[in-house]
């Protein structure tokens, strides 16, 4: 059996398979520990090493030695073995003894397997063939059929390829079945060659039935998949050319994917019902039912193309009835059209109320249908809404009294708990921190960080012995392993950046277990890398530090606690309890952490004078030098902002500071960068701290002192909104309920965000928005104007700011809302009109919708007053967009209440 370990080792996979195959029975399971052991230690050695070409020998002997089909199947799929298979060839013959049972199961068991396990397909087909067992229809042996019909290139035609697979309809079954199309959807293309010209060519010829694929079509599109499936289904479908009774035996699905599918399915799903209502091939009922899931959509297209629909089969049932379609349809179909008067859009309000006026008189017999109208019109705009009840026949609404705004309430501060007391409790934490990959709390990491401090210096090996299952995971914890052998570098200042929160971590479970050594955590303390003029230096640097130091303590001399651990979420620490943990330092004689000190003095609460003021007489009671520190800064007021200066750069507003000198004298000199001058250059510097920029730790440095922040986030936010940066604004709900004065800095970040290209940022604008508005401390003159300078500039663009606007109203902020765009508009209303009739093309794009935001706004708050420049685009002719909803806008401020 050494020939065999001998032969698997130089990577001789044919050698292999004759030596293992003259074993017995036993001698097979004898050598199946061997074989296990080695494939350990060649998962341990590095990548690069020459032991990788053993990898296909190490297959072949694994799979003739397991005698279980799921344990031979384990072995042949293992994630070691993806990069260097045997050749199936090989594979299949060493396999070909085995009964025809076993293969069948060992061919199932490798389809099961997941897609990304890169099962090759054509072992999979050879045991399937030589088994003789049905086809499995799994994701994995369907992706890999796509595959491997989709690489055969040659002369030969892909629908002749695929009339030749002999188990062509399951496995197209099972494509229309695949839960992702992700791994092949780059093999379906358009035309002439495509799938979907071949599938639907086998369709026509009946190698596959029509039914089940037109069926398996219509199911795909109801099922949904990923964000482009219908780029596949859909040309298919198309491709198919239903027959009129094949469309007409479809009604319910084609209603189903009207209302939710895709936007481009819904479109044709919409097309198919239009054109049997205006066959007279639907009944009003299902029309109706149509009309109503349609009316419901965000995209403005469908809904107006569903009540021109509407319109046109209203108007043909006043002038001539149908069986299908009797005089009475007015009673079906006007109540869905009520369904349009909800649309976020006043103009399709406003289509839906002319389709109701102009046949509002078929209702005079149904006072209930009428009635139902009436309801549906309480959603109408309140200019609409008059229009609405004279049409009705309905007493116009009561006067409505003075507009209230209502603010969600702000986020309830989040108290932190203390560090686990038990270990295991504490190890569980500091994995799922690891795991979190950047994107824990900080409340979450913060803790950890004292829990760590806590039982190292309680039972060092006690908390060694629960994170072992932690500390086995990661890369340095093998003795001998390649990267063991650089942890000393790795952990080391290096020019690659500073620690991050996870490598901070990474260095403390490391320090705990000897893979450091103490001259590397000494000098990687006393020694900070070079001064760096980027935004995110002085941050990296001080969580460095304050990491570093706490690594060397722990092997040096362990702290009781750490002083810096905040007692709120938003990283403010109770001078009270900072008092107290000092207390805990002097009676134990243990020496203060110069990190740890000035970190707690930068997080502890001063707003609260009178706590502030009663904490600093306990502090000087102390009697240590921390304490009467302590003490003065508790006494003292916080400090005044820096004076700042906004300069430009392309399209970009940026903002400068100038220094903070209680920051630049007071603390030690890692902290001092925090202080000092920020400059528009200091923004846009490329630094090797680029994607270590975790601005939640940012904010938990400076809890009382946002500004000092969101000056250094401003173009990071600007990146969510000119560039490709997705993530950046999550961070401005936590701005919005941090301390401190909400200035300049801070509502820019909002602006941007507010015109972040992804949804999801946006969304996190909005509620940085409501948050300062509830604490009562946004700037609503200030953020709109900095709105229209960015809109001018090309930074925001005015779509995606009406979109912001409008969710930011929806929750009941109208009045925030309109003061904010009472100053964005004027802005863009004057750039308008100098454009003139030549540039308003360029200049208009999309202030349509943000007029239409303001409209909404100043109706539901009863805002009144002039708006500069409104004027002059009400006054312009057309009927586009923007000049209704100005009109609109003007006319909702100029509406005096009656005497």
């Amino acid at each position: 059996m050494s020939a065999v370990l001998e032969a698997v080792r130089a990577g001789r996979a044919g050698e292999t398979a004759l030596l293992v195959r003259k074993l017995t029975d036993a001698e097979r399971r004898a050598l199946l520990p061997e074989l296990q052991a080695l494939r350990k230690e060649l998962r341990a050695a590095p990548w690069e090493s020459r032991s990788e070409r053993s990898y296909p020998a190490l297959q072949v002997a694994g799979a003739m030695c397991h005698s279980g089909a799921a344990a031979a199947a384990t072995w042949i799929a293992g994630a070691d073995m993806r990069w260097r298979q045997a050749p199936v060839d090989l594979l299949l013959k060493v396999l070909a003894d085995r009964d025809t049972g076993w293969q069948a199961d060992v061919a199932r068991r490798l389809a099961a397997r997941p897609v990304s396990a890169d099962v090759p397909f054509p072992l999979m087909a050879g045991l399937v063939r030589r088994s003789g067992c049905e086809v499995p229809v799994t994701d994995a042996y369907v992706v890999g059929w796509v595959r491997h019909i989709g690489h055969s290139w040659g002369r030969v035609p892909l629908v002749d390829r695929l009339r030749a697979e002999p188990d062509l309809a399951p496995l197209v079954n099972g494509l229309f079945e695949l839960s992702d199309l992700g791994e092949v959807r780059w093999l379906f293309g358009d035309g002439p060659g495509s799938w979907q010209s071949a599938l639907a060519e086998l369709t026509g010829a009946g190698v596959l039935e029509r039914k089940a694929v037109v069926d398996a079509c219509v199911a795909r599109l109801l099922r949904g998949g990923g964000p482009t499936d219908h780029r596949i289904f859909l040309p298919l479908l198309g491709l198919l050319a239903l027959t009129r009774d094949e469309v007409r035996e479809r009604v319910a699905d084609w209603t189903a994917l009207a209302r939710d599918a895709a936007s481009p399915v819904a479109a044709h799903a919409q097309s198919v019902l239009g054109s049997l209502a205006l066959d007279g091939d639907l009944t009003a009922r299902q029309l109706a039912e149509a009309s109503e899931g349609l009316l419901f959509r965000a995209e403005k297209k469908l809904v107006r193309a569903q009540l021109v629909l509407l319109g046109k089969v209203l108007a043909r049932d006043a002038s001539a009835a149908t069986e299908l379609l009797p005089s009475s349809a007015a009673t079906e179909l006007l109540p869905a059209v009520a369904q349009a008067f909800g649309h976020e859009d006043t103009q399709v309000q406003e289509r839906a109320l002319k389709l109701v006026e102009r046949h509002a008189k078929r209702l005079d017999d149904e006072p209930a249908v009428r009635s139902d109208i009436a309801v549906a019109a309480e959603q109408l705009s309140p200019a609409l809404r008059v229009r609405a009840a004279a049409v009705l026949g309905i007493a116009p609404a009561a006067e409505p009294e003075a507009y209230e705004e209502v603010l969600p309430p702000p986020p309830e501060p989040l108290r932190l708990p203390a560090a686990p007391d038990s270990a295991v409790e504490l190890a569980e934490e500091v994995s799922a921190l690891l795991a979190a990959d950047g994107d824990a709390d900080v409340a979450a990491f913060e803790r950890a960080l004292d829990g760590l401090a806590r039982h190292a210096h309680r039972d060092q090996d006690a908390l060694r012995e629960a994170l072992e299952p932690v500390a086995a995971t990661r890369w340095w914890w093998e003795p001998e392993s390649y990267r063991r052998q650089h942890s000393e570098e790795r952990f080391g200042h290096t020019r690659r950046g500073l620690l991050t929160a996870e490598g901070g971590l990474e260095l403390i479970l490391a320090t705990l277990y000897g893979a450091v050594s103490t001259a590397t955590l000494l000098a990687g303390l006393r020694d900070g890398p070079a001064d760096h003029e980027c935004a995110r230096h002085g941050f990296s640097r001080v969580l460095d530090v304050r990491l570093r130091e706490l690594a060397h303590r722990i092997r040096t001399d362990p702290q009781p606690l750490l002083l810096a651990t905040p007692s709120w979420g938003t990283g403010l620490l109770e001078p009270a309890e900072l008092v107290d943990r000092l207390d805990t330092y002097r009676r134990l004689g243990a020496r203060v952490g110069e990190a740890d000190f000035a970190q707690a003095l930068l997080r502890v609460r001063r707003e609260d004078r009178t706590a502030a003021l009663t904490a600093a007489g306990r502090a000087r009671e102390l009697g240590t030098p921390e304490g009467e520190r302590l003490a003065r800064r508790l006494s003292a007021e916080a400090p005044a902002l820096p004076g700042y200066d906004r300069r430009t750069s392309g399209p970009r507003i940026l903002i400068e500071s100038g220094e903070v000198r209680e920051l630049r004298t007071d603390f030690p000199e890692a902290f001092r960068q925090l202080g000092r001058p920020f400059t528009a250059s200091d923004a846009v510097r490329y630094c090797y701290h680029w994607g270590q920029e975790n601005h939640r730790h940012w904010l938990a440095t400076l809890p009382e002192l946002r500004e000092l922040v969101a000056v250094r986030l401003v173009h990071d936010l600007s990146e969510a909104t000119l560039d490709d940066g997705r993530g950046m604004a999550a961070v401005l709900p936590l701005l919005a309920e941090s301390g401190g004065p909400a200035g300049e800095s801070t509502h820019l970040c909002v602006a941007y965000g507010l015109g972040a290209r992804h949804p999801e940022d946006r969304l996190a604008a909005v509620d940085a928005l409501l948050v300062l508005a509830a604490r009562g401390q946004l700037d609503a003159e200030r953020l709109g104007a900095d709105l229209g300078q960015l809109v001018r500039r090309g930074a925001v663009k005015p779509l995606r700011l009406a979109e912001s606007a409008r969710t930011a109203a929806a929750t009941g902020a109208n009045a925030t809302i309109w003061e904010m765009l009472r100053h964005t508009l004027p802005v863009l209303l004057a750039d308008l009109a100098t454009a003139g009739t030549a540039g308003a093309s360029g200049a208009a794009r999309g202030l349509g919708e943000l007029l239409s935001v303001a409209a909404d706004c100043a109706e539901r708050s009863g805002a009144r007053g002039e708006l500069p420049h409104l004027s002059g685009a009400a006054a312009r002719r057309g009927s586009s967009r923007l000049v209704v909803q100005a009109r609109r806008l003007r006319d909702a401020l100029a509406v005096t209440t009656a005497a």
